[in-house]
């Protein structure tokens, strides 16, 4: 099988929506790539190309600082779709006229489709979409007619005569445009001619093929494993490929959650046959914690520890000469803006992608194309245990973070058990399905309270529940009042040091997922 599957080439103008786009083409079993306009040319000739997506955008076609897109990309002889600005773009420069609406639309619409073909197979009459827009297509490019029309958008989505080129001035990618995944499933595979093979088997027997190639006959990969769904589908398709030259390395940092250790250790020693190395290294991170309260230095001397940590533990095997990443494919385009510049640093994260180049081994990352959904897919394809593969994501610097102020091993163990509490109750009454993520915070405040008659002075604790996609925006979620208050009454009864139990409602953005 091609190590290189064809795909399609997704063009970043701007929008805050391209990686959804990315996620609803590979949901439709197709690969795709992310590209800035001054890189796309040169990444859609080095791949096999079968279709270029240009996405929306906050600018106008007329600023001084609108998007360069290359021409170029409307001459490789495969079919484009422009969304929104990308539409705007694509009829600007092929002749047609763009200007600022009369009305703005933003919202739902209802759109008339006027030819049921194409991009709109099976899609005939109304519809509702999601619009976004202030400027809008005035005139049409010479050989371009209308497909779509809403009543304040007589362009609403318009195709060539000859060309495959078509634009749509609202979003097929949200949930919002009800038959948008139709839509979008029409382009890659009416229109551009995709198979849809872009599936768990189809991605573990490429990405298989890839290491044994890199790696050789004789070659050891030794692998930072933390437990959590990433690093665990990168150690069981590596360990696919070149078994027991796979030499995993779990770093007990004493910052872990109850249970955390003996679950990874069970699962990967025991059921699945790995060579894993476990490193009790929590009194040495508690040591180089004591004092700290800024949560950026926290997380830096946690990452440095860590280094060290590794550093020392793969030195033991002589002949690896390979590091396996559970790296993915956000966290390789998130920190470039769609025009090239660096996103501002909200906080440092903390993974074994931190590792330095004088360890001289080459990087070797199974999961580097892939997005989560596509990575815990993979997982249960394998037959790792569902509570790896459906683990929500956890911090690299761990409780760390999740207890602001000192950590000391008091605040961890209290920490531990009320987080316990917290997740078990929510996962046996059920109401973890559909959260992102659920867990316990330790504040730096301490509250009056009255237990058995006695005045108690204690550590209060934060519930943080959320729902949220891809944890890049994130919504509180709801749970039931009888489950808040099971939660809140065994925190305070069985958890000796705490005497009240607060709930975070806050969205992300203003604030954060974690506190730290």
């Amino acid at each position: 099988m091609s190590t290189t599957p064809r795909g399609v080439l997704i063009v970043d103008l701007g929008t805050q929506y391209t990686q959804l786009i990315a996620r609803r083409v590979r949901e439709a079993g197709t690969w795709c790539q992310i590209a800035t306009p001054a890189t796309a040319v040169d990444m859609a000739r080095a791949m096999d190309l079968g279709g270029v997506i240009l996405s929306g955008g906050p600018s106008s076609v007329y600023d001084a600082d609108a998007p360069d897109v290359p021409p170029a990309l409307l001459e490789l002889g495969v079919p484009v779709l422009g969304i929104c600005y990308g539409m705007q773009w694509m009829c600007q420069h092929l002749g047609g006229e763009v200007r600022a609406a009369s009305t703005r639309e933003y919202g739902r619409a209802s759109m008339r489709v006027l030819e049921a073909e194409g991009l709109f197979q099976d899609i005939g009459g109304h519809t509702v979409v999601w619009m976004s827009h202030g400027d809008s297509v005035a005139a049409l490019p010479p050989g371009f007619r209308a497909v779509a029309a809403s009543d304040d958008c007589e362009f609403a989505a318009v195709r060539h005569d000859s060309r495959a080129l078509w634009g749509v001035q609202f979003h097929p990618e949200v949930s919002h445009t009800v038959r948008g995944r139709e839509m979008l499933d029409n382009f890659l595979g009416r229109v551009c001619g995709f198979a849809g093979d872009w599936k768990a088997d189809n991605i573990v027997e490429r990405e298989v093929a890839k290491i044994r190639a890199q790696v050789g006959a004789d070659g050891e990969v030794v692998l930072g494993l933390s437990g959590g769904v990433d690093s665990s589908v990168a150690a069981l398709i590596l360990h696919q490929a070149i078994g027991e030259r796979l030499h995993c390395i779990f770093v007990d940092n004493g910052l872990l959650r109850k249970g955390e250790r003996d679950a990874v250790e069970r699962e990967f020693r025991e059921h699945l046959g790995m060579d894993l190395t476990v490193v009790d290294a929590g009194a040495r991170f508690l040591e180089k914690l004591r004092g700290v309260t800024d949560p950026e230095r926290k997380r830096k001397l946690i990452g440095y520890e860590f280094v060290e940590v590794f550093r020392e533990e793969a030195k033991r095997f002589k002949r690896a000469n390979f590091l396996g990443q559970g790296t993915l494919y956000p966290d390789v385009i998130e920190s470039v803006a769609a025009h090239g510049g660096n996103t501002a640093v909200i906080k440092s994260h903390h993974n074994v992608g931190g590792l330095p180049e004088d360890l001289d081994m080459d990087l070797v990352e199974p999961l580097r194309e892939l997005f989560k959904d596509e990575v815990r897919a993979i997982g249960r394809f394998l037959g790792l245990a569902g509570a790896i593969t459906d683990r929500q994501p956890f911090p690299g610097p761990g409780l760390a973070v999740r207890i602001l102020g000192e950590v000391t091993p008091e605040r961890v163990a209290l920490l531990q058990e009320a987080d316990h509490i917290v997740t078990s109750e929510i996962e046996a009454a059920g109401e973890h399905v559909g959260l992102w993520q659920y867990f316990a915070v330790l504040l730096p405040v301490q509250s009056v309270g009255v237990m058995g008659d006695q005045r108690t002075y204690e550590n209060a604790c934060a519930l943080r529940v959320v729902e949220s996609n891809d944890g890049m925006t994130a919504d509180w979620g709801h749970l039931s009042h009888d489950l808040l208050r099971r939660i809140s009454n065994r925190v305070i009864n069985q958890v000796r040091g705490i005497n009240r139990v607060v709930l975070d409602i806050s969205s992300k953005p203003p604030a954060t997922i974690e506190w730290e």
